[in-house]
């Protein structure tokens, strides 16, 4: 456990938030469209403002936005939720088409550009597909686009839904590296009891996300297993993998989203134990699979070390082992010794290819050029 991040009181860690500059912000299906009674027109008015003030205050905001189902029932005149996965299937793609209006409407009005992404299981258990979202992801946002994220409900076989997207949010905060994640709820945060049966519970203004209490709630009938919050608990726990904290808080609040954003100490705070490169190094350091080795020369091991910066081809000597684009490889000065390990951008081939050539020479060299770096320094653990 890294106690330097765990927060000391409630105004050091709402400061942490504060200071958070990439949000996933994630809409419950019974915000969006008034409890199944259609999309919540002015809602989404009122969301799509402040996340557009964001963006103008250099925030990076990415949508995960649940109620394609709902919408298309609604659409279709459906008024009971059909058992079938086709049946679902259809209403999801009726219901995501008039979502992606409605997003598109709002944002437009401040001179932002929206983009549609859908993801399943798949995009994040195969790890091409993992990486072509992140990289996707992250072109939008740092071109100023909002993506607006939604499971794929029309050709998803297994489950209609991804936890109630609460898991898919989390995903793609590991997926972007999000400093946090807010969940947008009908609850104005997580309850030590059901306030609808006990008119004496208290919110839980913060708390550790991997706090074997919140279990404990669940586990006594308390809201945590009837109001949904199960699935936030484990979605802030996923978030705080990869060190983004997760506010869990009531989307009807006025101004909610700019309010949190600005550390205000609203809804429920459940906070990740290291920050997000402390924990991702963590993550590089014990828990993934080497797949080569890159021995390095003086010059590298010294960069590497001394200043802190990222491995350029130019400081490569020799390339070992089979690996590709985003597997983890270790770095060797040249009498063997472990130096650093981490993420590379380009495989073993092309690696081959580009060791010992200065960046400007990559393009020239593989017919393009993704990156300037072999291992970026946010992607590398020093050993």
């Amino acid at each position: 456990m890294n106690n330097k991040h765990r927060p000391d009181t409630p105004h050091l860690s709402r400061q942490r938030i504060k200071q958070s500059r990439r949000w996933v912000v994630k809409i419950g299906s019974a915000l969006l469209t008034n409890d199944g009674t259609g999309l919540a027109r002015e809602r989404i008015e009122e969301w799509g403002c402040q996340i557009a003030a964001l963006i103008k205050a250099d925030y990076e905001v990415v949508l995960v936005s649940s109620g394609a189902v709902a919408a298309g029932m609604t659409r279709l005149g459906w008024t009971t939720r059909p058992s079938s996965i086709h049946a679902l299937q259809a209403a999801a793609a009726v219901g995501q088409a008039g979502l992606i209006q409605a997003y598109e409407a709002v944002f437009s009005q401040y001179g932002i550009t929206t983009a549609q992404v859908l993801l399943d299981h798949d995009d994040f258990s195969n790890r091409q597909r993992y990486l072509n979202a992140r990289t996707t992801l992250k072109t939008l946002i740092a071109m100023g686009v909002v993506p607006i994220v939604n499971e794929n409900d029309t050709v998803v076989t297994d489950e209609i839904r991804f936890g109630d997207n609460d898991t898919l949010g989390a995903l793609v905060a590991n997926c972007i590296e999000a400093d946090s994640l807010m969940l947008l709820t009908d609850q104005a945060g997580m309850f030590d009891a059901d306030p609808r049966a006990n008119p004496k519970a208290k919110i839980i203004t913060e708390c550790c996300a991997r706090d074997a209490g919140l279990d404990t709630k669940a586990g006594g009938g308390g809201l945590l297993g009837t109001g949904g919050m199960q699935t936030k608990v484990r979605a802030a726990r996923l978030a705080a993998r990869s060190g983004a904290d997760t506010v869990i808080v009531g989307g009807r609040l006025p101004n909610i989203i700019t309010q949190v954003a600005a550390g205000e100490p609203l809804g429920t705070l459940l906070y990740a134990e290291q920050a997000p490169i402390a924990a991702r190094k963590s993550w590089l350091a014990g828990h993934l699979q080497a797949r080569g080795e890159l021995t390095l020369d003086a010059g590298a091991v010294t960069v590497l070390r001394e200043q802190g910066k990222s491995l350029l081809p130019v400081g490569v000597k020799h390339v070992k082992g089979f690996f590709t684009k985003g597997e983890l490889v270790i770095c060797l000065d040249d009498k063997g010794h472990e130096v650093a390990r981490g993420l590379v951008n380009y495989s073993s081939d092309e690696a081959s290819k580009i060791m010992g050539k200065t960046s400007s020479d990559i393009a020239l060299l593989l017919g393009y050029s993704d990156f300037d770096e072999l291992i970026h320094r946010d992607n590398l653990v020093l050993v």
